[in-house]
């Protein structure tokens, strides 16, 4: 980042950025589950998110520079990412709930701030985003899981592993936006969207104020073992149940609450095993991950120096 707080939010910069935040994320060591600089999962390396966060530079660039197409943007990026590496799903949580930040920050009219004092605007500028987007939006979703395949919950309607969902989303007008509305009620990024970011912005912040006192590297372990300890995964439902992930969540919560007791490397031989037990049995918070990479787009925007 530059030295001087005072920078200018050019779109190479918010490519930049939304690139960063997807490395430092998979850098973040350890985060328990997840694929790190010290851990792979079979088929889904570390590698493979470096690659990935590379590819769609091209996408991000230009969707700082629009409007809408949200949607569009979102299966570009997965199209891309798919081209630079073959380790699978790396990034589609995380560029549904990335992109339309992307597309906000472009939109900012003080551009100079490098500070949180821009977290109000951008966030009325992700909400007037996501709120307006249209059927088209919605369809280019569906292609895109397929694109990705990606394993969704399902669900009675509007089911993303069933193709006549499209003609159905088509005959009936229904937007990416209200297609979000149906799923926040288990899903982790339908939330963000219909709910204001909360958790982003709760994330950025989080990693701001920790940044002041240690690295990057356990701001954002500490921060992802925070909102994993009060937001049960939905990648771990998915894939799992609801009892895994809650369960999960007061583990995270426990280690928590010894960051606070003992500080953060009092907690690290925690966090440690913790790790290991969510790798060894194949459990890992991937969508807490996207929500992460949001957050840490958020707080680069917002003055965050690695």
């Amino acid at each position: 980042m530059p030295d001087s707080v005072l920078m200018t939010y050019n779109n190479h910069l918010i490519a930049q950025y939304a690139q960063l935040a997807m490395i430092l994320e998979v850098c973040a060591t350890p985060k328990p589950g997840n694929v790190d600089r010290d851990h792979n999962y079979p088929d889904t390396h570390f590698e493979h998110f470096l690659a990935s966060a590379v590819s769609v530079y091209p996408v991000l660039e230009q969707a700082s520079q629009d409007s809408e197409g949200i949607g569009g943007y979102i299966h570009r990026a997965v199209l891309e990412s798919g081209k630079w590496q073959k380790g699978g799903n790396t990034h589609f949580g995380a560029f549904m709930v990335l992109m339309p930040l992307v597309m906000a920050a472009g939109k900012l009219i003080d551009k100079s701030d490098g500070s949180p004092a821009i977290f109000p605007e951008l966030k009325q500028n992700t909400l007037e985003l996501v709120q307006n987007t249209t059927v088209k939006d919605a369809i280019e979703i569906y292609r895109a899981f397929s694109s990705a395949g990606v394993k969704v919950q399902d669900v009675s309607e509007l089911d993303l592993n069933d193709p006549a969902s499209i003609d159905t989303i088509m005959s009936n007008g229904t937007t990416l936006y209200e297609l979000m509305e149906i799923s926040s009620s288990y899903d982790m990024i339908a939330r963000e969207w219909t709910a204001g970011y909360p958790l982003t912005f709760e994330c950025a912040n989080s990693i701001l104020a920790k940044k002041e006192i240690m690295s990057i590297n356990d701001a954002v372990v500490w921060s992802f073992l925070e909102i994993l300890s009060k937001n049960p995964d939905t990648f771990i439902q998915i894939k799992f149940d609801g009892p895994t992930a809650e369960k999960v969540s007061a583990r995270a919560k426990h280690i928590v609450s010894i960051i606070e007791d003992s500080g953060f490397d009092g907690a690290k031989k925690d966090i440690r095993a913790f790790d290991e037990e969510l790798l060894m049995a194949g459990i890992n918070p991937g969508s807490t991950a996207d929500i992460m990479i949001a957050g840490l787009f958020v707080a680069l925007m917002g003055g965050l120096e690695v």
